[in-house]
């Protein structure tokens, strides 16, 4: 997270990516398709993209008001 931040990304954005991103990744994807099929692979990736942006987006709230 530090090094995202000393780079000049902001620190709710920086948590987002780092919640989002192991979740998000194409291998993880196509097993999830493949155990779970493709409707709910998209509802899975919905809910962890609003997840991890209202995260996000408290994070940078609290911590730069």
């Amino acid at each position: 997270l530090q090094g995202l931040i000393g780079a000049g990304m902001g620190p709710g954005p920086a948590l987002a990516l780092l919640l989002a991103g192991p979740a998000l990744s194409l291998p993880n994807m196509l097993v999830i398709r493949r155990i779970l099929g493709t409707k709910k692979t998209l509802a899975y990736v919905t809910l962890v993209v609003i997840a991890a942006t209202l995260t996000g987006k408290l994070y940078g709230t609290v911590v730069e008001p």
